[in-house]
């Protein structure tokens, strides 16, 4: 008997919803594995050129904890291309102005920069209370 391995399409691939409370938990190993979940890799049909991943939706990621002396230390950095447009804020002062961008900049971090990057982040709903709209999708 010969085994036949079929090749992944897109009509195959199914997508579930996932709820991840962050509350209490280290930014960089809930990362990694909400990185897992966008990018699909625990399916049986993954592929690396098809979009595998699922639906996660994160709650409570005001309360996500970070190790060591990141909030004063770690430094986010933009640049608007301007001269002198270029701002820095520490992952302190990022926290309160917008909670949601600390999980969603970990989390973009750690999934690969190519052409599926953007849909697989569409796919990240990112909320920093309990509330969310989407208790209806997950069971």
């Amino acid at each position: 008997m010969q085994i036949v391995t079929r090749p992944t399409k897109q009509n195959d691939i199914k997508r579930s919803w996932h709820l991840i409370d962050v509350k209490g938990k280290v930014l960089g190993r809930i990362s990694t594995d909400i990185a897992k979940l966008l990018m699909g890799k625990s399916k049986p049909y993954f592929a690396k050129n098809l979009d595998c991943g699922d639906y996660v939706v994160i709650i409570n990621a005001r309360d996500v904890k970070t190790t060591g002396n990141k909030n004063k230390g770690k430094v986010y950095t933009r640049y608007s291309g301007y001269p002198g447009g270029i701002r820095r804020e520490t992952l302190g002062e990022l926290r309160v102005r917008k909670p949601e961008e600390v999980v969603r900049h970990a989390v973009s971090g750690m999934i690969p920069k190519n052409k599926l990057h953007d849909s697989m982040m569409k796919r990240l709903l990112i909320f920093p209370g309990e509330e969310h709209k989407y208790a209806s999708k997950i069971k």
